[in-house]
């Protein structure tokens, strides 16, 4: 390859981006070759032997070359762009990516206007010289097709795992952990377990996500990744600044989670196409839901009770008062819930519950005004009444309740 040794002053003030990139769709076949160290040594030997000078890596692991939103490759565009990179090299072109139209873009439009050099390795590819570049359409579209073509391979065994009742994803739920020579199989990591049964032990208590999430950071449990990290797990995410910051998206998603069942659910997203990365969640009665694949941290019919206690979630009220029917009472009409209205202004016997569908006039129903003090002296009468009942038909009550249990696990199994 006929190289420029840059050396002159203006050039020595812009640096050479060395630039690294290693995909988890990579063939492992060619994964020693293709390694981040590898591809540090190869560009290194070569911008020394060609005297490229100021040499600086960049380096994206783990990240498809379908995409250019790399961190490590747009800080390089934005350094390029502001006129200090003189030249860029990459071990070959599919490390520098494997999308045609943006790599086209960049290498034939883009570095050119601002003087870049593009080199690949490889493919003897240098854009200054012209070297190679009639070529370069050609191993961009090879890329890209490659790219496809592996995607579509892992599509593939993805349904097939999944049609097996095998777990697709590759991530392992807070609460369990893998062991050495295993890639498949979950085990219980009994301080993660711990206090994964306590969340769940608060929710049934009936603290929501936001009272729980204060709880743990009051009682300094580490958050899951600062968890990861204390024990020598691998996670892409850095430990937070506050490692006891409990979030409350991080207990809703623990509490959602029906793994901890004992299951494995697969099916739950999916992307667009092998260039568009956007995940897309899919709806849960679409989910592959394989039971008895792990060790159970939480029993099924507690995960159950929690689902359902989580759809009737109790709004505070700027009293902080809350009534013991809140979140549980709806419109007979239009089955929204009843809000629980409390003011300072109202005494307690003068607290009521109405439509949240009413909105003072402004919604499409009534308003279905409710005492509290009046609804809780309705319901327990409706006790004591079945109190009652299964005194003087015991066998009756249990019967019926058989049936209803019968009929409400045929419904979650469907």
């Amino acid at each position: 390859m006929t190289t420029q040794n840059k050396s002159n002053g203006q050039e020595k003030e812009k640096i050479t981006a060395l630039y690294c990139r290693l995909s988890v769709d990579d063939d492992k076949k060619d994964m020693e070759s293709n390694s981040i160290t590898n591809q540090k040594q190869i560009l290194l030997d070569y911008a020394k032997k060609y005297g490229y000078l100021h040499p600086v890596f960049f380096v994206d692991d783990g990240i498809s070359g379908t995409t250019f939103q790399r961190p490590d490759f747009q800080r390089m565009q934005r350094m390029a762009e502001n006129g200090e990179v003189g030249t860029i090299i990459v071990k070959d072109v599919s490390r520098f990516g494997r999308e045609q139209v943006e790599m086209g873009r960049l290498t034939q439009v883009v570095y050119p206007s601002l003087g870049i050099t593009f080199i690949a390795i490889q493919e003897n590819i240098n854009s200054t010289t012209g070297e190679g570049m009639e070529m370069l359409p050609f191993y961009s579209i090879f890329n890209e097709w490659y790219a496809a073509q592996t995607s579509k391979k892992i599509r593939a065994v993805n349904e097939l795992k999944a049609s097996q009742g095998r777990r697709v994803a590759s991530a392992v739920a807070y609460g369990y952990k893998k062991i050495e020579g295993d890639k498949e199989q979950w085990y219980i990591d009994e301080p993660a377990a711990q206090v994964v049964r306590r969340i769940f032990a608060l929710c049934l208590a009936g603290k929501g996500p936001t009272q729980i999430a204060k709880q743990l950071e009051r009682e300094k449990i580490l958050v899951p990744t600062a968890y990861f990290h204390s024990v020598g797990r691998k996670t892409s995410n850095p430990v937070p600044a506050n490692i006891y910051g409990w979030r409350e998206s991080t207990v809703e998603y623990i509490l959602d989670n029906r793994q901890y069942t004992g299951c494995t659910v697969n099916g739950k997203s999916t992307t667009v196409s092998y260039k568009v990365h956007k995940v897309i969640e899919n709806p849960k009665e679409e989910y592959q839901i394989v039971p008895n694949t792990q060790e159970a941290i939480i029993d099924e019919n507690v995960w159950l009770r929690v689902q359902e206690l989580r759809k009737n979630k109790r709004r505070p009220t700027k009293t902080n008062r809350k009534s013991l029917f809140s979140g549980l009472v709806f419109c007979a009409d239009c089955k929204s819930k009843l809000h629980f209205c409390a003011a300072k202004s109202l005494k307690r016997n003068q607290e009521f519950f109405r439509c949240a569908n009413y909105k003072d006039g402004r919604g499409n129903c009534t308003i279905h005004f409710i005492r509290d003090v009046v609804l809780e002296m309705v319901v327990k009468e409706a006790v004591a009444g079945l109190a009652d009942f299964v005194r003087c038909y015991e066998s009756v009550f249990l019967y019926m309740q058989k049936q209803k249990c019968g009929e409400f696990q045929k419904k979650t199994a469907a």
